[in-house]
Order: structure tokens, then sequence, then C-alpha cells
């Protein structure tokens, strides 16, 4: 059904006894359908179900300070980078993400920790039926489970990822403390618009009255959308890259260290990342931005040690991978998520600035993205291996072939994941190049 509401079984527990962590998953599977295997059939938009949802569990999203990110591009990595700062200054933090690469439990974390089996078992034991009563979709679902975990929990601030859009994106029940929007592109455009100032009035439906709103990127089409939401719903606005700029970065794998100019008086300041993605440049610059908002504007209190600690340990504290993730050194092995044309643009930006001897582009994209937008931006030179990932979504291999041989982009067939990322090894040089990319759920069955 298109609105992502599917009749399913209902959980019967004759023995009443608490659901295990299997009776869990398996009620989830089979009762929820995801848009990380079903695609938009899988999407309902509005707030009325969750809305309600959260009534019955007491309104949980009240019980913490939150930050709420929406974006194109960006939002998962300055979401992670926000939560490990946050962490460093000693906040127990919430981080709410997706999709998941491995194991939905990665969605739901709480000081870095994923939930655990149990919390999740309980959860769907007190609300799951009630959550298919109500129709919930299975973001919808994951939100109020996120929600009350993250109560239960005794978080102090949660950092909470859009999932698709923002207007009527299930996480848009929030009262943020700060509202962030990372930047704009051409995504999902059969769901959110066609243009830029399309996609920017659906993520500026996120901004709230009275609540600070952060623009990551000035852009000529998406700047005018923002500002005039912002001055509808009095939101005091700020455009981060009005407010620093990264002017130096050196790269020393896996660590990138950036200097950032405060535009005002020309301060400076070197921030070290653990994450060596050129494109986090621009998220750092978001993330710092946001710091000073946050200071300014909340009760929040983050020292200087605890954003340098922070940046320099995103990884480890949040468990992020799948961005500029490096996998192996010889040959140099680079996994990157991004899968539309503003994220592929930073990538191949990125690849051109490698030294390596040749590259070799294992690629797997969902049949639903629009290639040829993408296409055409992959380096002619690369040598690529088109393959699939495990699902229902994914574009067959063949097919990925034959529209990239429209564009030049020649190489062969591979029938999944781990046989194309062994066929690279077996063709490369230790001063050869690997990238994995296209899809993060390509990725999640490789790394």
């Amino acid at each position: 059904m298109p609105d992502g509401r599917h009749a399913r079984p209902k959980y019967r527990n004759i023995d009443n006894d608490p659901m295990t962590y299997q009776e869990a998953v398996d009620f989830l599977n089979g009762n929820f359908v995801s848009f990380q295997t079903a695609g938009r059939t899988a999407y309902k938009g509005g707030l009325e179900a969750i809305a309600a949802m959260c009534r019955a569990m007491g309104e949980p999203q009240r019980d913490y300070l939150s930050i709420h990110i929406a974006g194109t591009n960006g939002k998962g990595s300055v979401a992670h980078m926000l939560a490990s700062i946050l962490q460093s200054a000693g906040y127990r933090t919430g981080l709410y993400t997706s999709p998941h690469l491995h194991d939905f439990r990665e969605r739901i974390r709480v000081d870095g920790r994923m939930i655990p089996e149990a919390a999740v078992a309980s959860l769907l034991d007190r609300y799951g039926q009630e959550m298919v009563d109500r129709g919930l979709s299975y973001f919808e679902m994951t939100t109020a489970m996120a929600f009350r975990h993250f109560s239960e929990a005794g978080v102090e601030v949660a950092v909470v990822e859009t999932g698709l859009g923002g207007r009527l994106d299930a996480t848009n029940i929030l009262r943020p403390a700060l509202s962030i929007i990372t930047n704009i592109g051409l995504d999902h455009s059969d769901l959110l618009g066609s243009t830029v100032a399309q996609i920017a009035a659906e993520k500026a439906g996120i901004i709230k009255p009275g609540v600070p709103v952060l623009i990551g990127e000035s852009d000529p089409e998406s700047a005018p959308v923002f500002t005039a939401r912002a001055a509808e719903c009095g939101a005091p606005l700020t455009f981060a890259d009005r407010v620093y700029e990264c002017t130096e970065s050196t790269l020393s794998l896996p660590l990138q260290s950036c200097t950032l100019r405060r535009i005002g008086d020309d301060s400076l300041r070197t921030i070290t990342l653990d994450l060596p993605g050129a494109y986090q440049r621009k998220n750092l610059v978001t993330v710092r931005t946001a710091v000073d908002l946050l200071c300014r504007h909340t009760q929040l209190a983050v020292s200087r040690r605890a954003l340098l600690d922070g940046c320099r340990h995103v990884t480890a504290a949040t468990g992020l991978s799948g961005r500029w993730q490096v996998v192996d050194q010889a040959p140099l092995t680079v996994a990157d998520g991004g899968h539309n044309p503003h994220g592929i643009k930073e990538i191949v930006s990125q690849l051109q600035t490698g030294e390596y001897d040749r590259l070799y582009m294992i690629l797997g994209f969902s049949a639903d993205k629009g290639l040829e937008e993408i296409l055409p931006l992959l380096p002619t030179g690369a040598y690529y291996l088109f393959t699939q990932a495990n699902s229902p979504r994914a574009l067959s291999a063949g097919e990925l072939a034959a529209q990239a041989a429209r564009y030049g982009l020649t190489g062969e067939t591979v029938p999944d994941a781990a046989t194309a990322l062994a066929r690279a090894r077996s063709l490369a040089s230790p001063r050869d190049m690997i990238f994995i990319g296209g899809s993060f759920y390509l990725i999640g069955e490789i790394v």
C-alpha cells in the first residue's frame, strides 16, 4: 500500500511471558516494512499517527533537550559529530539516525552505545501491537521507540536526524532547542519536489516558531526559502558559512586537520577530525557554528576541550561508518555512501586529488535512483565492478552496467558486494585505489 501501512498478523503471547529479542525482531519484520527494503511504498508522510503514539507513550520527546537535523547530505555526519562533542562535554546524549548498515539497533544510541536488545524487546512488548493498530510506518515506529528509550535512559540532550524531507517527517513533532538544515540538493525528487526551492521548502518545515535555525550552506536558490520561513516563524536564522570558513586542511589518514577562520574577527582554530572526507570540512563549519548557538541559546556548555576531543573521536564515540571510511591501506580502499548528484560530486572531487596508479570503482545503486544525473559525473578512466546489494530495491548489476556504458563507464558485472571486493583486490596493485559506493546498503554488506 502506498502510505506504508501493511496488514500483518498480530503478536500473540499465549504464555504472557516477556517478549524475547528474537520475537521482537520477528514482530518488527513481520509488521513493518522499511524504506531501506521497499523504497517509496514504505514512506508515509504526516504527523498524526506519530503524534498520537507519542501521546500514548507520555510525550517522551519532551523529557530532554533536542537538536533536530535535516538536509540532503551531511545530516548524518553533523548529527554524529554533535553527539560526540556533547558526550565529551559530559552530557548523556541520545542519537537517532538512519539507515542502519548492519543492525537495526544502530539507529538508536545513548552515549554511543546501541539500544540494548532487552530494551528493543521491552518497548515492542509494551507498545508494538498498539503501533500496528495505529498503522505506524517502520520509520514512525522506530522514531517512537527512540523517543521513549531516550526518556527511559535519562538522556539530557538528543540529536535527531530526519528520515526524509522535514515538514512531514515523523521526527518533526519535536520542539527542539536548535534546528539545523545542512544543505539542499536534488534527491528523492519524486517525493520532495523537482527543484532546489521545492525541496528547501520541505526541509524548511522543521523550522519552529522562536527556535533558532542554522543553515549549513548558503545557496541562492534555497536561502530565500529559509529566510522567508524563519521570518514567518520568528526564528533566529544563521548561515554557518557566513560565520566560519575552512581556510586550510591537511590529510593524514585516517585524520584530517582543518583550520577554521571566524569571519567576524579573523580568529583561527585548528580542529582535527577522524573523518577524512573532504566534504566534512563543510560539515565541520556547520558543527562549529551549532556549538556557538547551543552555548548562546541553551543551558548547554561546551568547552574548547570537549569540542576538540569530540571532533577527534567521532567514529569511536558514536559508531559512525560509511563516510569516506578507510577499509584497507594497500591498496587504499575507501567506502562512502554518497548516492545523489550533490554527494557524488564531492566524492569525485576527492577521488581526483588522490595519488594512485589506477582506480577501481565498486558500484551499486537502488533502482529508484535517477542515474542520468549521477553517471555522467563519474570518472571515465576508472575500471568499474558493477554489482548490487542484497535488497529488493537494488538495481541489477546488468542494468547498471548497461546504463553506465552510455556514459563511457566500462568494466564488468559481479553478482554481489563481497565478490566484487574480492575481484577488485585481485585486480589492484598496492599502488592502486578501490572505491566502494552508490548505496549505504551495499557498503553495509562489505564493511
